[in-house]
């Protein structure tokens, strides 16, 4: 015994909307309730989510009065929609294909001169060593750092306002150092 398919969201969106579209007619929930399955097969437990679905899209217009809520939809309405919603996506289409030919275009103008030559490929080598001798002699300064003056020079200083703050205000040294980001590890040189 095979089962029967059931209707997939989509469909019962679309079927929904077939009532209003061949009726052109305003309706309560509870109507909808009872024509959905009769009429469409779609099940009365889904009818009020997919009411909702189609009133949260703008696909169905929907308004209380007194104390009932009624919902309609006109075929004029999703027409319009239909064609504001086709001419912004044509808009869009049309930005998409501009933005691609200027990006082409400026690959092809960042390609001239880039061609791969036997030159460039040197060029590229030695650039390469270069940055990796750079980093080897920026290592090696590193290294040395402590014995900086401008290094040492800014350290005293740091270690003269610390000292002015604390006979000035009474801060205790590690709130000195929170405050202004000094590390707890930062020490005179020897």
């Amino acid at each position: 015994m095979s089962k029967k398919k059931g209707l997939s969201f989509e469909e019962k969106r679309a079927r929904m909307m077939e009532i209003f579209f061949e009726t052109k007619d305003v309706f309560q929930l509870k109507d909808i309730e009872k024509i959905a399955p009769k009429e469409k097969g779609i099940t009365s437990m889904s009818v009020k989510e997919i009411l909702q679905s189609l009133v949260d899209d703008g696909m169905v217009d929907t308004d209380r009065i007194g104390t009932s809520n009624y919902f309609w939809a006109f075929p004029s309405k999703a027409l319009h929609a239909r064609k504001r919603k086709l001419g912004e996506l044509e808009s869009q289409f049309a930005e998409s294909n501009q933005k691609k030919e200027a990006l082409q275009k400026s690959i092809a103008k960042s390609k001239i001169g880039r061609e791969d030559t036997a030159e460039r490929a040197a060029l590229i080598e030695e650039l390469a060593a270069l940055r990796q001798k750079k980093d080897h002699l920026k290592a090696e300064i590193d290294k040395y750092r402590e014995c900086d003056p401008d290094v040492i020079e800014e350290m005293h200083n740091i270690f003269s306002i610390k000292s002015w703050a604390k006979r000035k205000f009474g801060f205790e040294e590690s709130r000195i150092d929170k405050g202004f980001g000094i590390p707890e590890d930062l020490d005179y040189i020897d």
